[in-house]
């Protein structure tokens, strides 16, 4: 009797891992980091890329396309190639295929080549965010996970906001091979990092024992699905979506596999995708603002740079600079935020996120003009992003609450899939808002510049009389005035368009907000454990 007391808190004891846990988080950070980074590095080199390669802009976006598309029918089914192989196997494969197929791609002599490459780089990059985040969950003890969510969030966060800058210095200054080619001896370094440090926790192994069956009808309607919803969105502004029949096709495709995917899943022994888990309203609840916050991060990282370059004649350099101090602000708040949810229920903290990105969206609707100062917009930016620190990881860590530890790395695949769903979603909502938008209020000015118009024709009177004083005849003063009064408008319309999508954004923030005080309790620095009562 004596043994066995002596034995069972041995036997009941959590598992810790040989290294240290930061130590172990620096090294799946550094791999999520440069998976991250590479989604958005790439934006800024396509007329680059097309040029050297000899395609069109047109088609040189089928180099961000065809990455997303690989990368999102991965995410979702990482947790089950986890089980299925282990997950530091799992991890180690999927490092060695990004870190390969970087090299390959920037080493790619024709587009075609190019863009077998990049699909294999985002095959490979789509199971190191879920899997960086799983292993996080495990190594850390259950009151340090906020802390260990804050170091995953900074390169989550802060990869793409840095993305665009790094890309266009290092394509403008060297060649856009380089941006792939600075993966290949990141990638070794960290390979021989994770066969050294990781490991897989017991549970995985009792897992992998049990056995796990491949789904073929669940892999082949996610990748039709998700494919088809991918291409969808990268796609549909530039095909003006339900009218082109290519896009309609794809739709209904889309549509039809993902739902037969759910009804298969769901009735399904052995899943890739635990639908199931959906049951659980705070786990539904968190994917959904997960989802929200990938839209809100992405559509305001687009609108800023956009809206400096197209519409206030900045750099490409100038507007990143302007993103850099929002950056900076979100790795300062992330471990700030980790220290807060071992002090303070999660909900109250998303819900303190939201309401800064609904309060920051509206400010937005109101300081954004054509007069708009590089001082004013950097601090725009710092004030749309701290609610941003202030969600990343509480929703994270939402997700787990009440969860049990051998479905984190299906939790992990999901959380991560809808955030970079959310990313999709968000870039396509906002330039088709933009787009459309941006029409409607041209429509709206114009009305008002009729020769009937008193107004009107003061304008151009004074606009001509300007031009003729400058040395212009009046018959060319009269058609500089018109174009001038033209771009007016056409700008004023698009400021109006950004101005209505912000306010989109915004009232998303405050629908979160609701959603926030419906979560469950959690004991603060009890990780995923759910309050008692």
């Amino acid at each position: 009797m004596s043994d066995a007391a002596h034995t069972l808190p041995m036997e009941q004891a959590p598992w810790v891992p040989k290294y240290n846990p930061w130590l172990i988080g620096v090294v799946v950070a550094m791999a999520a980091f440069m998976e991250v980074l590479d989604t958005s590095i790439a934006n800024v080199a396509l007329p680059y890329i097309g040029g050297g390669l000899g395609v069109s802009n047109d088609d040189s976006t089928w180099v961000l396309t065809s990455y997303l598309v690989s990368n999102a029918i991965i995410l979702p089914i990482s947790g089950w190639l986890a089980v299925r192989f282990g997950r530091k196997r799992f991890f180690m494969t999927c490092l060695a295929i990004f870190t390969l197929s970087s090299l390959l791609c920037g080493m790619a002599t024709t587009f075609p080549l190019l863009l077998l490459f990049r699909a294999m780089q985002g095959a490979g990059g789509g199971g190191l965010q879920p899997m960086a985040q799983a292993i996080l969950a495990d190594t850390f003890p259950p009151e340090k996970r906020g802390m260990a969510f804050a170091l995953y969030g900074v390169t989550a966060v802060f990869a793409p906001t840095v993305g665009p800058t790094l890309g266009g210095w290092i394509t403008f200054n060297y060649s856009w091979r380089w941006i792939l080619f600075i993966n290949f001896p990141v990638g070794l370094l960290t390979l021989a990092l994770v066969f050294r440090l990781i490991e897989d926790p017991p549970y995985l192994g009792r897992l992998k024992a049990a056995g796990v069956k491949l789904d073929y009808i669940g892999v082949a309607l996610l990748a039709l699905g998700i494919g088809a919803l991918q291409v969808i969105l990268d796609r549909g502004e530039e095909d003006d979506w339900f009218g082109s029949h290519i896009i309609l096709t794809l739709a209904i495709v889309s549509a039809v596999c993902l739902l037969s995917l759910v009804i298969w899943e769901w009735f399904n022994e052995h899943p890739i995708i635990e639908v199931r888990l959906f049951k659980n309203f705070n786990y539904l609840s968190s994917n959904v603002m997960m989802f929200s916050f990938g839209v809100l991060l992405f559509s305001s990282l687009v609108m800023m740079p956009l809206y400096l370059q197209t519409l206030l004649g900045y750099t490409a350099e100038l507007a990143g600079l302007v993103l850099s101090g929002g950056g900076l602000v979100v790795v300062l708040a992330m471990p700030v935020v980790g220290h807060l949810t071992s002090k303070v229920q999660v909900r109250y903290i998303i819900a303190f996120g939201w309401l800064s990105l609904a309060i920051a969206m509206y400010y937005s609707t109101q300081r954004i003009d054509l007069t708009i100062s590089f001082v004013s917009a950097s601090w725009l930016r710092v004030a749309q992003v701290i609610g941003i620190g202030f969600l990343f990881v509480p929703v994270t860590m939402a997700a787990y609450i009440g969860m049990p530890a051998e479905k984190s790395n299906a939790i992990a695949g999901m959380v991560n899939f809808m955030r970079n769903m959310g990313s999709s979603v968000g870039t396509s909502l906002v330039t088709t808002l933009i787009d459309r938008r941006s029409e409607y209020h041209q429509s709206v000015l114009v009305s008002h510049t009729t020769p009937g118009s008193q107004s009107f024709q003061n304008l151009v009177e004074g606009a001509k009389r300007l031009y003729i004083h400058s040395g212009m005849s009046p018959p060319d003063a009269l058609h500089k005035a018109y174009a001038a009064i033209y771009q007016m408008v056409q700008a004023q319309s698009a400021t109006l368009a950004y101005i209505d999508t912000f306010m989109v954004l915004a009232v998303i923030s405050a629908i979160m907000l609701v959603l926030s005080f419906v979560l469950k309790k959690n004991e603060p620095g009890a990780g995923g454990a759910a309050a008692v009562g």
